[in-house]
């Protein structure tokens, strides 16, 4: 492997890239029970498969009952579709949403129609939930998910949520802080989150949402009860008309469902083995202080996802540094689904077929995502070329004292950089606080994650700019390498990314200011 220090300005091998975790350069060629959404022929599919009806080969029915005997928490039945797509298509909108509802229409409350009417889990309870599906459901369901309230962390609604995000919408519980109350400060703090809160509900509850309002409204951050639906429609995954939500949701996680099922129908010998062989290196040491990525159920999902989208793009295939791209979907839609700290828990506990939802949602998210940023993972990686260039620019003009040091020293842009661009600064912040910045990313639109961050990595170096200019060489790349960020907060991201914005403000729009005389 490379070392960091003496990393090639320009990729000479196909898909040769720079490993984000050492800073060196690899090359990778781009050519616990079963899951509900992720299916296959079981005898190819170890851990994948499901049982049809072949009465009903269409059908799709789920049940969950808790079991009473000990050691065994559930017991899941279910008949699903074995009929796939031999292709598939990344256009939301290929077709009608009402003619596909009846074939492989992936709803936990089977065939349900949304009510769209905000839930409140704090007051919900199993006679509210019996309401709730008298009213939702057709007179012949015959099965549905149920939860009880005592599986640990699940919400009691889950059901509802999987199938339309709007039953999100809800008050935020209220936790005094000890038996006495909540204290002056908390209730300062609580009432601001509610003021926020209610102005984001106003927006989302619309029938058609104002994608305007909503990325002016979320740039200064998301209530995070509200933060899986709001990053669906900012990434254009969710439909901003109400109507066509549920249909649209069946239909792409169904889409995504055929895919996994097309990719796996051979198992793993049929893979494209030098995709597989990086991608399985990679998952296990993905976000490695975190419990959540290091279970087993959480690593099979992100080793579908990341193949899948790998063979869907041939073009970059995959990539180091994609997987950390995952983690923050993968956990804000998890934690849409749960009360408890999501880095902790124990996904085991979690029903299957939600997390086949959040597998599929994450799955759209990235693919969403990395369309836009895609040429940073081509041949060569030209994107992020590009970035490191247009960085050295900026810091030139916005801190030449640095600038001259950097460059008296020896160092390129690219042997630190590199890592900042491949993996959107996730290395060097925590993910809750990646999550916080990628709320203001989305807000952003297209460039979010491509040119706003080129002057949020700038603000992030001219940050260290007094440390840095007291270091040598070695000084500086061990700094780097390793920044003290474990003890940043929400705050300290909020004041980088003003920080960026007053850059892009004065930057932006006039190139020409970069140009020094």
């Amino acid at each position: 492997m490379t070392d960091v220090n003496s990393v090639p300005s320009t990729l000479s091998k196909k898909h040769q890239h720079q490993d984000p975790l050492s800073g060196g350069v690899n090359t990778a060629d781009s050519k616990t029970d079963a899951t509900n959404i992720i299916s296959g022929p079981r005898e190819t599919l170890s851990g994948y498969g499901f049982e049809k009806d072949p009465e009903h080969p269409f059908s799709t029915s789920v049940s969950f009952v808790r079991s009473k005997e000990p050691g065994n928490q559930r017991d899941v039945s279910r008949h699903l579709p074995n009929k796939f797509s031999t292709e598939t298509n990344d256009e939301w909108d290929n077709g009608s949403d009402d003619g596909e509802k009846s074939a492989g229409n992936f709803v936990l409350l089977k065939n349900q129609k949304s009510t769209n009417t905000p839930i409140d889990s704090a007051t919900f309870s199993i006679e509210d939930k019996k309401k709730i599906l008298s009213k939702t459901s057709r007179p012949d369901l015959d099965s549905y998910i149920t939860v009880e309230p005592s599986v640990a962390g699940v919400k009691p609604e889950i059901a509802c949520l999987v199938q339309d995000p709007i039953n999100s919408i809800k008050s935020p519980r209220i936790f005094a802080s000890d038996s006495r109350g909540p204290t002056e400060a908390e209730k300062s703090k609580f009432n601001a989150h509610m003021a926020r809160f209610q102005k984001f509900k106003h927006i989302l509850q619309s029938p058609n949402v104002d994608l305007a309002a909503l990325k002016e409204l979320s740039w200064s951050g998301i209530p995070k009860e509200l933060r899986p639906m709001a990053w669906q429609l900012l990434l254009g995954y969710l439909p901003c008309n109400s109507d066509r939500r549920v249909a649209t949701l069946a239909r792409k996680r169904k889409e995504y469902e055929d895919s996994v099922s097309q990719a796996y129908s051979k198992g793993v010998a049929g893979f494209d083995q030098a995709i597989w062989h990086q991608i399985h290196i990679d998952v296990p040491r993905t976000s490695p202080g975190i419990p959540l990525y290091q279970r087993e159920t959480t690593q099979q999902c992100l080793e579908r996802i990341l193949y899948v989208w790998s063979i869907r793009h041939p073009a970059s295939g995959y990539v180091q540094g994609i997987n950390d791209l995952v983690t923050p979907f993968f956990q804000v839609f998890l934690a849409a689904y749960i009360d408890d700290d999501p880095e902790s828990y124990d996904i085991e506990i979690l029903p299957k077929e939600v997390l086949n939802v959040i597998e599929a949602d994450s799955f759209w998210s990235l693919s969403k995502l990395l369309d836009g940023i895609q040429d940073n993972y081509t041949f060569a990686q030209p994107g992020i070329q590009r970035q490191i260039g247009k960085l050295k620019e900026l810091i030139n003009r916005i801190d030449a004292k640095l600038a001259v040091h950097l460059q008296a020293e020896g160092i390129e842009f690219i042997q630190f950089a590199f890592r900042w661009m491949n993996c959107l600064l996730m290395r060097e912040v925590s993910l809750k606080n990646t999550i916080r910045m990628w709320d203001t990313y989305l807000a952003e639109g297209p460039d979010g994650f491509s040119e706003f961050h080129l002057y949020v990595c700038a603000a992030f170096l001219v940050k260290w700019s007094d440390k840095l200019r007291s270091m040598d060489f070695q000084g500086i790349m061990m700094f780097l390498q390793s920044l003290p960020t474990s003890h940043w907060d929400e705050k300290d991201i909020e004041l980088l990314l003003s920080e960026a914005f007053m850059w892009k403000s004065l930057f932006h729009n006039a190139p020409n200011h970069l140009s020094r005389t």
